[in-house]
């Protein structure tokens, strides 16, 4: 069983990341690679286009753009975090509630679209795509395996136990579906939310689910030639993790015969091109391992080691406990441990802390985008955190 062990120690060498020459801005190298889609189990699936792909050219011009707005609440709402959140710009908890990190995403995938930043395009590229915003899930038979009503919350019965999964069926439901259980009763009542069980429907955010039974105790993620050669850049400022991929230009062709032949070919610079962000809760300030780094594993279902006086001092202690693995793990469903001891990437037991509680040392994410962080980057990947 893979442990990871929590040591913040506060020195230690900065590694083959300082010899990579890595702008501040975030530089990759590498070719882009589609992660590969989860199977949908809800109604409706919208049919998916890449922006390019889309008619997004207003038939009138600047008066539709002005008309564009973002959604303050409701479906439309949930649509456009929905079209967010599939295209790996997370916009937090898919509640129809759009804020900060509704706005950071909206402002990153412009970015990454090559957009100005306060574009509303995006408005209508989300109706397009997102043609249904709730879908109707039947609860999988699996979810017997995955609650458990009696998971205690002291550290010391928790180490008693084998794994820490669910404490109910509709935090199941609602991490499955990138959602809170307040949206979930909002969208189906408090009672059928309280009642669910095995094979019961739920109304829930029509998106692809973040699916617990697909992972594996201890199963490493390995280094792969092009998600390695990805940079991840950590702002603890802005709350979020980026992930960026260097975009090599073509080579014009050069015909024979032509004039130009004998002459030198002007190359475009690469350029780092942002393909995913998410939000994040970094750790205390005192703990934080500003500066260049790798990414040296990537785990999932970690068991954990509790040290009380390692998280309030830095300093690790004699007397520990070791938390079992599984969603209720305090690092969640994965563990991408950095270069710099003790410090990883990972998930959370408490989904509704991000960006706004502080985590001892580590980079914390919703447990639905840690998930995807092994199809984004890989082990060897440069991290920088700032």
């Amino acid at each position: 069983m893979i442990r990871v062990w929590t040591i913040l120690l506060l020195g230690g060498a900065v590694l083959s990341a300082q010899q990579a020459n890595v702008p501040k801005e975030g530089l990759t190298r590498g070719i882009e690679k589609q992660p590969a889609k989860v199977e949908k189990e809800v109604g409706e699936t919208p049919q998916k286009k890449s922006a390019s792909d889309m008619d997004v050219s207003p038939e009138n011009g600047d008066e539709e753009k002005k008309s564009l707005v973002i959604p303050n609440t409701g479906p439309e709402a949930v649509r456009l975090q929905i079209f967010l959140d599939q295209k790996h710009f997370g916009p937090g908890f898919i509640d129809g509630k759009p804020g900060m990190f509704t706005k950071l995403a909206i402002e990153n995938y412009n970015i990454s679209q090559g957009r100005k930043k306060d574009d509303l395009m995006i408005v209508k590229e989300s109706i397009k795509e997102v043609t249904q915003p709730y879908a109707t899930a039947i609860i999988p038979r699996i979810v017997v395996d995955y609650v458990d009503a009696t998971l205690p919350r002291k550290k010391a019965l928790q180490a008693e136990r084998t794994s820490m999964p669910y404490r109910s069926v509709a935090e199941f439901m609602a991490e499955r579906y990138h959602t809170s259980e307040d949206l979930l009763i909002e969208l189906n009542s408090a009672s059928v939310v309280k009642s669910a069980k095995a094979h019961s429907a739920l109304k829930v955010p029509n998106i692809e689910p973040f699916k617990i039974e697909d992972l594996k105790v201890g199963r490493s993620h390995k280094k792969e030639e092009h998600l390695s050669a990805r940079h991840i850049v950590i702002d603890t400022n802005t709350k979020q993790v980026y992930v960026y991929q260097l975009m090599v230009p073509k080579i014009p062709e050069v015909k024979e015969g032509n004039k130009a032949e004998n002459k030198a070919v002007k190359l475009n610079v690469a350029k780092p091109v942002l393909i995913a962000s998410f939000p994040i809760t970094p750790g205390k300030t005192r703990f934080i391992p500003k500066g260049f780094w790798n990414l040296k594993n990537s785990v999932e279902l970690p068991e954990w080691r509790y040290d009380k006086k390692l998280l309030e001092t830095g300093i690790r202690g004699k007397e520990y406990l070791r938390i079992p693995p599984g969603p209720n793990n305090p690092v969640g469903i994965i563990w991408n441990g950095l270069t710099k001891s003790g410090i990883g990437i990972h998930g959370t037991n408490n989904p509704k802390t991000i960006g706004r509680a502080r985590s001892a040392g580590c980079i914390r994410l919703a447990n639905w985008d840690a998930a995807r962080i092994p199809n984004l980057v890989r082990p060897g990947a440069v991290v920088v955190v700032k």
